[in-house]
């Protein structure tokens, strides 16, 4: 089925062949691509859109020596296929599999993990410095997508760049269809034009020329910028100090290939622009791009399905219902998120509330901190954000959000382990972070409906308040449509046993629930992690031999530190053990085999607390 694509096992493979064979290249790759994500799931269109440009690059470039370095992740598939690793996309993203994002350990070819956006400029532009330090002559090429784009940390990076005078390479792939009519032969020729060593090497001589009169020289920078107005957007990215070409088509071989031979003939930072579209080739994908972002397995002839969860919402889903009920209550609430209004469940209350719906783009410093501001107007900000993407707004959040007790609530999803997304995306340690800080308050929902009571409760409070909660479905417990606040700081006794106590945090209550079946053990649900039911603690501390604490974080710092820290201030003194994910990253593969790995299942638990009361 791929006769060419086969013989591909290296890039060394890739480089020997003729520039007349790549488009049958391109079409098999793309072919290949479709069949293998609708196997095993993962990101699709994103990567159908980087197909040609991914050909080119290690077509010019002399991978691995040469660093490619690949923003997110999200478009690495053709990438790896392409570096030996076309056989293991039957194993992406599962236990023992491959990766969906880029992994130094799993091949020489991926120069920089990723995960997190917008961090690729930075490390390629370290790489460059090092390679000129060390007299290596490799190039460095960082490419990162127009949505990376827009985070403060690739600007820093883009300053920084501009005065280091390093060989690096930095190509924008931008698939924002508004610049499609930019896109033609003219832009092609003017960009193969200007990545030219004579168009180079005619600039500076100019320059140096005209260097005596520096009013001509003035007059003829503002000219050179007024022409490149007119057809490029480029003038933002020559005053950081980088050589723009572009924008060309992302799709063309033959504007590709030329151009990054051109670039890689140059000195000094360049900025390369192209455009491409996302789901290229697989209509369903192009028609629908977001849909096609991330998948579960299907069928290439009928397309994703809505999934089925059985008639159960997800955390998610909990979350953009009760935004919408609690925007129609209050007018003052407003919705943020950086840049995941669909991840998040906000597509609904961006339609109903317009207005009060902001996406600040992947900026999650700028969303907590406009937040803050918000705050100080009277307004009452909800933040939705993914608990690792909340780590990089550390600081605003603890000097922007809680050092002026301002009233943020944050919606905090994909907390604990998130499956096939593997460590990058695991919220493994928003209680250890959050919970030290002064003024937070910090709850974990143990089912959907005390989900949507306990952002009713966040909401109400006048001060920085954090609801976290798991990906994907709870239990599937009925949810109230009336809204009532919880009792802040009290938790909740779920069985009584005799002996052994469990303190359950969030979603560890099921698998303790079922644990203390078979050890006759008590249970609560304790809600809060901050601030602590210290007077339950207490109480089970005097009527029980050992106390277990459980939950889907670190157990570094976690709640069950909370809780030995509680018998500590009170001078209690009783056996305490403390589960929850272990000091090392969890990789990906099925939620339920990770917590069962991590001894979090309900015969984890009853194993661990056997080791410790035997009979």
């Amino acid at each position: 089925m791929y006769p060419l694509l086969e013989t591909i096992d290296n890039p060394d493979r890739l480089r020997a062949l003729e520039r007349k064979q790549l488009p049958q290249l391109a079409a098999e790759l793309r072919a290949f691509l479709i069949e293998s994500v609708s196997r095993t799931g993962g990101h699709l269109s994103s990567n159908l859109g980087t197909v040609e440009l991914t050909i080119a690059l290690h077509y010019v470039f002399n991978t691995p020596s040469d660093r490619l370095v690949w923003d997110v992740g999200h478009q690495t598939y053709p990438h790896k296929i392409l570096t030996g690793r076309r056989a293991a996309m039957a194993s992406l993203r599962q236990l023992g599999g491959i990766a969906g994002f880029p992994r130094r350990d799993e091949s020489p070819y991926d120069a920089f993990g990723a995960g997190h956006s917008s961090t690729s400029i930075s490390a390629a532009l370290g790489m460059a410095v090092a390679a000129k330090q060390q007299g290596t002559g490799r190039r460095a090429v960082a490419i990162i997508g127009d949505g990376a784009m827009t985070a403060g940390m690739a600007f820093e990076a883009l300053n920084n760049a501009g005065a280091m005078d390093a060989n690096l390479l930095v190509i924008l792939n931008d698939n924002d269809m508004s610049i499609s009519p930019n896109v033609g032969a003219l832009n092609n020729y003017l960009a193969k034009l200007m990545s030219g060593r004579f168009y180079a090497a005619a600039r500076k001589a100019g320059e140096k020329m005209l260097s005596v009169a520096p009013p001509i020289l003035e007059l003829a920078k503002r000219a050179e910028e007024h022409m490149k107005g007119m057809v490029i957007p480029g003038t933002l990215f020559e005053e950081f100090g980088f050589n723009y070409i572009g924008p060309i088509d992302g799709h063309d071989l033959d504007a590709l290939i030329p151009t990054l031979s051109n670039i890689k003939q140059l000195e000094g930072p360049q900025f390369l622009h192209v455009v491409t579209q996302k789901g290229k080739g697989f209509k369903r994908a192009e028609e629908n791009p977001c849909l096609y972002h991330g998948v579960a397995k299907f069928n290439p002839e009928d397309g994703v399905l809505d999934s089925q969860q059985g008639g159960r919402k997800t955390y998610t889903q909990v979350f953009g219902d009760w935004l919408c009920d609690m925007a129609a209550a209050d007018s003052r609430l407003v919705g943020i998120t950086p840049a995941m209004c669909e991840g998040s469940g906000m597509v609904k209350f961006s339609e109903d509330f317009p207005s009060r719906y902001f996406d600040v783009g992947i900026a999650e410093q700028h969303a907590v901190t406009f937040a803050a501001g918000l705050a100080c107007e009277g307004l009452k900000p909800v933040v939705a954000i993914y608990s690792t993407f909340l780590q990089r707004a550390y600081d605003q959040l603890v000097h922007d959000v809680a050092l002026q007790n301002l009233p943020v609530v944050f919606a905090i999803d994909r907390a604990g382990l998130v499956g096939a997304d593997g460590s990058t995306h695991a919220g493994s340690f928003d209680l250890s972070f959050l919970r030290c800080i002064p003024n937070m308050v910090v709850m974990a929902p143990s089912d959907e409906n005390e989900c949507r009571q306990m952002l009713y409760t966040a909401f109400r409070l006048d001060q920085p308040t954090a609801v976290r909660y798991p990906r994907g479905c709870g239990d599937g417990v009925a949810i109230a449509e009336e809204m009532t606040a919880l009792p802040v700081g009290r938790g909740e006794m779920r069985r009584h046993g005799d002996k052994i106590a469990i303190l359950a945090f969030g979603s560890m209550l099921s698998p303790a629930l079922q644990a203390a079946e078979k050890l006759n053990a008590s249970v609560a649900n304790m809600r809060f992690v901050k601030p602590l039911d210290d007077a339950l603690v207490k109480e089970l501390a005097a009527s029980h031999q050992l106390l277990v604490t459980v939950e889907e974080n670190a157990v570094m710092g976690g709640a069950g530190s909370a809780v030995a820290e509680s018998l500590d201030q009170q001078g209690i003194t009783v056996s305490l053990l403390q589960l929850g994910l272990p000091d090392q990253f969890i990789e990906q593969g099925d939620h339920a085999v990770l917590l069962r790995m991590c001894g979090l299942d309900g015969d984890g638990l009853v194993q661990s607390i056997r080791k410790l009361l035997p009979e």
